[in-house]
């Protein structure tokens, strides 16, 4: 300290080692700096939170979720418009071309196995046309669209390169025709249904009537290719109920059958037209539902007649006891 009762020398820090230095430095790390640092604090540690995820995404992250928004946006209205079947066969067009180009076309088809259907009836139903190529033409799919015809039981499909399609089918054969609530359809063995309609070419066909009647008529037909006396002049089986067959014949008779015990009911109708006749009698139905009995229903004159008859027996026997 001078005269004037300054001190002589700058004023230093405490040491730091002293208890007034180690005090003085506490101080100071507690408190902050500047009002500055206490007002933006929070404001730097959302910075730094920023700055990490920044450094976490991807260059070009942004740009790639643009494009994807906008992808998704117009896929999602192909689809809603209802373009994506003509977007898809474009893009199908233009891969063909190409194919084809490369000498990859169909230039020869071998189809074999058809009977009934044309060639160009089973490329149409396999999807196979001039646009097609036969480096893209996928074969199980051809395959798939060929069994699905139900005129088509089973197919093989063979691509041979650079340029042949080879094609084996397996045909059902029409069966039966087959009438159900008024429509007649064409049917196979297995009851599928051929066509809904019928041509001259299948007019004579067995008649199979009734609902269920189209899977279960094989069966039955098959037993009554046993009895050829009745077979040969069926027109027509019946099945009513889905539960039991009817036989009617070219004459308009009618054979009911039983539920069970078919073939029994069969013998003992083959049995009574030997002995009797009974099928070319002038009747119009037999019952054979019993197994104890046989119910037979006259025509309309055999009935008049037979009443008739009757008549007449009772009057002469009337006479012959007046007598």
């Amino acid at each position: 300290m001078d005269r004037g009762g300054h001190f002589a020398g700058t004023l230093k820090e405490p040491e730091t080692g002293s208890f007034i230095g180690g005090l003085a430095a506490k101080v100071r790390r507690r408190s902050p700096r500047t009002p500055a640092d206490v007002l933006f604090a929070p404001r730097r540690k959302r910075n730094h939170a920023l700055e990490m995820i920044e450094r976490l995404t991807p260059r070009g992250a942004g740009v790639i979720a643009t494009v994807l928004m906008l992808a998704g946006s117009l896929g999602f209205g192909v689809v809603k418009g209802g373009h994506l079947d003509a977007i898809t066969e474009t893009v199908r067009d233009a891969r063909d071309a190409v194919a084809k180009s490369a000498g990859f076309n169909i230039a020869a088809v071998n189809i074999s196995g058809r009977k009934h259907m044309t060639q160009d009836e089973v490329l149409a139903i396999g999807g196979v046309t001039g646009r097609r190529s036969l480096l893209f033409l996928d074969a199980a799919d051809v395959r798939d669209r060929l069994k699905a015809n139900p005129w088509i039981a089973d197919a093989t499909v063979l691509k041979l390169y650079p340029d042949r399609l080879s094609i084996e089918i397996t045909e059902r054969n029409a069966f039966a025709l087959w009438q159900d609530h008024g429509q007649l359809s064409l049917i196979a063995a297995d009851g599928a249904v051929l066509e809904p309609f019928v041509s001259r070419n299948f007019a004579s066909l067995p008649l199979v009537v009734g609902k269920g009647g189209a899977t279960r008529a094989k069966d039955f037909l098959d037993l009554l290719a046993g009895y050829p006396q009745i077979s040969n002049d069926v027109k027509a089986i019946v099945f009513v109920g889905e539960r039991r067959w009817n036989l009617r014949l070219a004459n308009g008779l009618d054979i009911r059958l039983p539920e069970t015990g078919v073939q029994a009911a069969l013998d003992r109708l083959v049995q009574l037209d030997r002995e009797d006749r009974l099928l070319s009698r002038d009747i119009v139905a037999i019952d054979l539902r019993l197994p104890d009995r046989v119910t037979v229903r006259l025509s309309d004159d055999a009935a008049k007649a037979r009443a008739d008859m009757l008549k007449a027996k009772a009057k002469a026997a009337k006479k012959a006891t007046e007598a």
